[in-house]
C-alpha cells in the first residue's frame, strides 16, 4: 500500500556565489510539494515453510552386516560367536563355591538338583572371548550331558559320577574333563578357595582344551538352532496365562525363587535368602523366558545320584512378561533337541532373552508356587 506525505515547504534563502567572495546571486522562494513513497513491500511478506522430513522407519527384521540372530537368545550377535559351537560349563551351586564367576554371560542355564537335595548348574556360553575366570567348575552327571547335547555344544567338567562315563566316552558328545590329560590345559586352581571348589577356565583355557583333543568349532551343516524365538520386535505376552510376578521353584537346600520387574520384562534370581549375583561385575542374575521342566526319576541302585529321565516327555510350566501357562515337553530322540508345547499344541515361542531351565522331579511339582505379587 502506498503513503502519501505533504512535505513541508522549502525557503531558499541563501544565495550561491558564482564567481569570487563578493558577487552575490539570489534565488527566488520555492514553494514545491513532494509525494514520497513509503519503503514498505508493495505485497504481503510470503511466509517460509520448513521442510518436515519424515523419520526413517527401521525394520525390527533387518540385521547389520556381520551380526546374526543367536541361536541361545535370539537377539542380535556378532556372526563370529553366534556361528561357533557353544561351550556347556558345569558350575557349582553348593553355598561354599558361590557366587559363580562368568554366569552372566550364559545364554542359557540349567539348573537340576543332584544328590542330598542340592542343585548344580550348567550354563551354554557363546559370547566368553574376553572371559579370563568361569567357575567354579564341577562334575558331570548323566542328565546334563543330554541337554549339552541338544545345542551341539562342546561339553567342559571337571570329573564325572561313574554313570555318565559311557555317554562321555560315546561319540556323540566332545567333552573336555579336568580329570583327563587336558585338565591341565583347559583348568586352572585358584587359592581363594578350598578344593573341589577352586577349578575354574577362561576363554583361553577353553580354545587351548578344543586345540589339543582337536574338536571342530563349527556347527553341523543345516543346524537350524534349537528354541523358536520371536522375530524382529514381536513379543510373546501369554494374554491367556496366570498372573507370575514371583516365581518359588521348589528345591529344598537352595530355595530359589524370581521376581518379575516390569520396567524391563526381567525375571531377577534370589537364592540361599539373597540376590544371585555374578562375582565378575557384582549383578544380579535376570532371565526373559523360565521354562520349568517337569521329569520322572529314580536313584541309581544303592547309591545318591539320580537318574533323571529326560527323554520320555511330560508337563512343565513356560513363564515369561509377568505370566505363567502350562505346557508339555518331548524329546525329537535319544540325542534329540527337547521341544515344548502350549496346551494347543503349538511349540510355544520364547521371547529374545536370556532362559533359565528348571528340571524339577515331577513328584515334587507341590513345592513350586507361582504368585502374582512380588
Amino acid at each position: 500500500m502506498r503513503k502519501k506525505v505533504l512535505l513541508s515547504i522549502i525557503t531558499l534563502s541563501s544565495a550561491l556565489a558564482l564567481s569570487g567572495c563578493g558577487n552575490k546571486t539570489e534565488t527566488p522562494e520555492v514553494t514545491s510539494v513532494v509525494e514520497a513513497v513509503s519503503l514498505e513491500p508493495l505485497t504481503e511478506p510470503v511466509t517460509q515453510t520448513e521442510a518436515v522430513t519424515e523419520p526413517e522407519t527401521v525394520d525390527p527384521y533387518y540385521i547389520p552386516e556381520g551380526m546374526m540372530r543367536s541361536y541361545l537368545t535370539g537377539e542380535l550377535i556378532n556372526e563370529g560367536q553366534g556361528n561357533r559351537r557353544p561351550v556347556a560349563i558345569m558350575l557349582n551351586n553348593i553355598i561354599d563355591a558361590i557366587p559363580q564367576t562368568g554366569i552372566s554371560r550364559a545364554g542359557v542355564v540349567y539348573e537340576a538338583p543332584v544328590e542330598g537335595g542340592l542343585t548344580r548348574l550348567m550354563g551354554i556360553f557363546e559370547n566368553y572371548d574376553d572371559l579370563d575366570k568361569i567357575g567354579s567348575v564341577r562334575s558331570a552327571r548323566t542328565y546334563y550331558v543330554y541337554f549339552a547335547r541338544e545345542f551341539d555344544a562342546i561339553y567342559a567338567h571337571y570329573g564325572q559320577c561313574e554313570y555318565a562315563l559311557p555317554l562321555l566316552n560315546s561319540s556323540e558328545i566332545d567333552n573336555i574333563s579336568g580329570l583327563e590329560s587336558v585338565g591341565n590345559v583347559a583348568y586352572y586352581r585358584t587359592s581363594d578357595r578350598k578344593a573341589p571348589h577352586n577349578a575354574y577356565t577362561s576363554a583361553e583355557c577353553i580354545q587351548d582344551g578344543i586345540d589339543y583333543l582337536g574338536y571342530n568349532t563349527a556347527y553341523p551343516e543345516g543346524y537350524d538352532g534349537h528354541y523358536t524365538f520371536a522375530q524382529g520386535n514381536e513379543v510373546v505376552t501369554l494374554d491367556a496365562g496366570e498372573d507370575a510376578k514371583k516365581v518359588v521353584v521348589g528345591y529344598p537346600n537352595n530355595k530359589p525363587w524370581f521376581e518379575y520387574n516390569e520396567s524391563d520384562n526381567l525375571y531377577y534370581r534370589f537364592q540361599y535368602g539373597a540376590k544371585h549375583i555374578d562375582d565378575m561385575n557384582g549383578e544380579q542374575l535376570a532371565y526373559r523366558n523360565i521354562i520349568m521342566q517337569y521329569c520322572g526319576w529314580e536313584s541309581y541302585y544303592g547309591t545318591q545320584y539320580l537318574n533323571i529321565n529326560v527323554s520320555s516327555g511330560g508337563a512343565g510350566k513356560y513363564i515369561t512378561n509377568g505370566k505363567a501357562i502350562d505346557i508339555t515337553w518331548q524329546k525329537d530322540s535319544q540325542y534329540g533337541k527337547t521341544r515344548y508345547y502350549d496346551e494347543a499344541g503349538n511349540e510355544i515361542v520364547l521371547n529374545q532373552g536370556k532362559t533359565w531351565v528348571c528340571i524339577i522331579q515331577k513328584d515334587q511339582t507341590d513345592r513350586i508356587e507361582i504368585l502374582s505379587e512380588n
